[in-house]
């Protein structure tokens, strides 16, 4: 297994059903709820010195989201460029996301899970079927769409596991 399979493998683990369109509804429903019900003060709790707060962490949600996104729109639509990785950790660095306001982070998350839902859902199954190159590996547009949710549940794992539980909110 190469490097990009186990990377991906991780994600799709984490995906709780076979019906990842409904699960992409799910752990966007599951995400808003946490954050809309965290104060401003506790948004900008992180768990330990030099990881992300929990407004970083809902924007490496948003950013993510949103190149793969476009990876699922260029390979359905036929582009055969590959198109580039990304580093999280600098993308996270230049967010900005702490100088936001919780409410308009959550508003971005909203309005880019409905822009992925719709994506989604109107892809005709040729087209979820379609490949490209992204970071020099080979991916389906169905298995980007899958890797969205994966991810998605992943960090709200961490989110319970390392930020919740530890101030005593769950």
């Amino acid at each position: 297994m190469t490097d990009f399979q186990k990377y991906t493998q991780r994600y799709l683990d984490q995906v709780p059903t076979g019906d990842w369109l409904a699960e992409l509804k799910k752990s966007g429903e599951k995400t808003l709820g946490i954050y809309t019900n965290l104060t401003e003060e506790q948004s900008h709790f992180a768990y330990a010195e030099g990881k992300w707060t929990l407004k970083e962490l809902l924007l490496h949600l948003s950013d993510c989201e949103r190149v793969f996104q476009y990876r699922m729109l260029a390979f359905a639509r036929g582009d055969k460029n590959n198109l580039p990785g990304f580093d999280e950790d600098e993308y996270a660095k230049k967010s900005f996301a702490n100088e936001r306001t919780l409410e308009s982070l959550v508003e971005e998350y909203t309005l880019v899970r409905k822009s992925t839902q719709i994506l989604s859902e109107t892809l005709k199954p040729s087209a979820l079927q379609a490949t490209g190159i992204a970071n020099g590996n080979e991916v389906s547009v169905e298995t980007i769409g899958k890797l969205i949710v994966g991810h998605n549940y992943h960090h709200l794992n961490i989110i319970e596991e390392r930020y919740l539980s530890k101030l005593g909110w769950i």
